[in-house]
């Protein structure tokens, strides 16, 4: 091993940074400096202190990022409707570059050589986490325990927390990992490895059952500016306010749950099981305000960058210049996105109810079947017939193919 005098370790109190913050102690006999970002996950940071410290930990970092990481982070990827294969909102993915950037930070504030993290080498994780880094700190020292140590499963972590005295949340009867943060909780590992079987009902913990929902639809208003949230209901609230408010919202109407194999950057399927009750209600919101605020080749030209921003984002490029570049031409998509959405929701479902905008494209007088005085439906026919030349002349030079 070489010599390594002071790590900064991303800290979460689980049980893998648990185990890998008494495993550098014991490896590097180095200084280990515990970091954990309170991004929403509901947990006593205070209790993640004390648990840091009993662990082994010669300092320890708490830092509330909750209205930095909505604001900064999740907001900009709403305004591009980011949506990684078509499901997943990207919840963990946008807090990696985050919380690795925190980690440099305090890597430089304390002159540490080195930063470690508690992704396996099988994950994503690892890669938004080292990109962070090497982004910020070009030649800091990363060590990944999952890549080098002699523990080649969460059963083994256990066992070896265990003859250490280390408390650990998992039970090798229950052994899923979970990462939770305002805008989601992701569920992966151990009893959800198998597709075919579905996630047992108390794994939840941000939505009810759609099956147990209020049998009477809830109608909720979120108002936009520039393509940012910035109301519920009339009520103006911060950013990780607001994301709060529509999590406990949707939650009791069952609404956000996913469940899919997605692929992974490093090459692998997984299975992933997540819940994003907020985050939906202002992706689909946010889509609605959209469609009558964005002219039509806009709409079509950012729709069509979807896939490569949410890659990106998934992928862990978040400070790349391409995705910096993508972000400045969706912003400016996002000038006249203001306005103001109606959802109604019921048992796992969301339903747009009415949109409205002082910037709105939609003209009543020039969609109306009714009479009126903009538009001659005569024009129609040279239109169609000009859009189908090359239609017709393909046809035309295939008959005489056929009659030769």
């Amino acid at each position: 091993m070489s010599e390594v005098k002071k790590v900064v370790l991303a800290y979460s109190g689980g049980l893998d940074t648990s185990v890998i913050l008494a495993w550098l102690k014991e490896t590097y006999n180095c200084e280990v400096i515990a970091f954990a970002a309170d991004l929403g996950q509901n947990e006593d940071m205070e209790e993640i202190r004390e648990k840091a410290l009993r662990t082994g930990a010669d300092k320890v970092y708490i830092e509330d990022l909750k209205e930095e990481f909505v604001r900064d982070y999740v907001f900009p990827m709403m305004r591009a409707s980011a949506i990684y294969e078509n499901y997943y909102l990207l919840g963990t993915s946008i807090a990696r570059p985050l919380i690795a950037k925190k980690q440099i930070e305090i890597a430089r504030k304390e002159g540490a050589d080195a930063v470690s993290h508690g992704a396996t080498g099988k994950g994503n994780d690892q890669v938004r986490f080292e990109l962070t880094y090497y982004t910020f700190e070009p030649s800091i020292k990363v060590i990944t325990p999952w890549r080098i140590w002699d523990l080649k499963s969460r059963s083994d972590l256990i066992d070896w927390a265990r003859k250490r005295g280390i408390p650990v949340p998992v039970t090798k009867d229950k052994p899923y990992s979970m990462d939770r943060n305002l805008l989601h909780i992701s569920y992966e590992g151990g009893i959800l490895e198998d597709p075919w079987a579905e996630p047992p009902e108390d794994i939840f913990q941000l939505t009810v059952s759609p099956m147990d929902a209020p049998d009477e639809p809830e109608y909720v208003e979120i108002e936009f500016e520039k393509g940012n949230p910035v109301k519920v209901n009339g009520e103006r609230l911060s950013p990780a306010a607001l994301l709060d408010k529509l999590n406990k919202i949707a939650g009791k109407h069952g609404i956000g749950r996913v469940d899919i194999v997605e692929n992974r950057y490093v090459g692998m399927k997984s299975r992933g099981v997540y819940e994003t009750p907020g985050g939906t209600l202002i992706y689909h919101a946010h889509r609605a305000l959209e469609s009558i605020t964005l002219d039509r080749e806009v709409m079509h030209l950012r729709d069509s960058l979807i896939p490569r921003y949410s890659e990106l984002v998934y992928y862990g490029y978040w400070f790349s210049p391409e995705r910096e570049s993508l972000q400045k031409f969706i912003d400016h998509t996002q000038e006249n996105v203001t306005g103001t959405v109606r959802l109604k929701l019921y048992k796992g479902n969301v339903i747009i109810a009415g949109r409205k905008s002082p910037y709105s494209l939609y003209s009543p007088e020039f969609a109306t079947f009714e009479r009126e005085e903009v538009y001659n439906q005569a024009d129609a026919e040279g239109f169609i017939k000009i859009n189908s030349l090359r239609l017709r002349i393909r046809s035309l030079l295939g008959r005489r193919e056929g009659e030769e």
